[in-house]
């Protein structure tokens, strides 16, 4: 069985707990972090001196931790050969997808939109700071809406490890308060990821706890 620890309002850790539901595999889950504090003891120190979830043990070898190392775990080891092909010239494309919606799409919404929205007192907002965040923002999608004009899915025609890493920021993105584009070939894989069970349970969960008011 695996073990995680992570509370479920963390984006990083929605990520991983999407990705263990889309295989059906047995988990435990422990909240840590933010409220629930944990993530500064010694014994979670051990296991991530960082101090971040989420963190992964599955029963062998030492517990794993940093969200894109965890998924690939995941995914070589339970993972179907759509999802993770095995063959390295199969799977560049989707681990080319997985890292540029990390590095571009995550660190361009998490930090620059949704703590200035969401985890920011309406008071305290800089508006101007957003518009501009967005419009950053709006040019890496419009890099996701031509490559989902080709394909069903991110990196083809079929859920793969690059799906994970995108599409769990989506549910945030299409739900808080902002101007956003007209995306149809985003807007219609969005839609699709929320017809799937796995995404619904870990993906589409509230994060009222996070809003900061005045």
């Amino acid at each position: 069985m695996l073990t995680v620890w992570g509370r479920k309002t963390s984006s990083n850790v929605q990520a991983l707990m999407w990705c263990i539901g889309e295989f059906g595999l047995a988990y435990e889950r422990h909240d840590v972090g933010h409220r629930f504090g944990g993530n500064d003891t010694p014994e979670f120190l051990a296991m991530n001196p960082n101090g971040t979830v989420p963190v992964l043990q599955d029963g062998i070898g030492e517990p794993i931790w940093e969200t894109g190392a965890i998924l690939r775990y995941l995914a070589a080891r339970y993972g179907a050969p759509d999802f993770w092909p095995s063959d390295p010239a199969e799977r560049a494309p989707i681990d080319q997808w997985a890292e540029w919606a990390k590095i571009n799409v995550t660190l361009s919404f998490t930090g620059p939109v949704f703590w200035r929205v969401v985890r920011t007192a309406p008071s305290k907002r800089d508006q101007a700071g957003i518009d501009a965040a967005l419009g950053k923002l709006n040019a890496i999608l419009a890099i996701a809406e031509a490559q989902l004009d080709r394909h069903a899915f991110l990196a083809g025609p079929a859920l793969s490890l690059a799906d994970i890493q995108f599409g769990h920021v989506l549910y945030r993105y299409f739900d808080i308060d902002i101007v956003r584009p007209d995306w149809p070939n985003i807007e219609r894989y969005y839609q699709a990821l929320t017809q799937r069970v796995a995404f619904r349970e870990h993906v589409m969960v509230s994060y009222e706890e996070l809003r900061v008011t005045d």
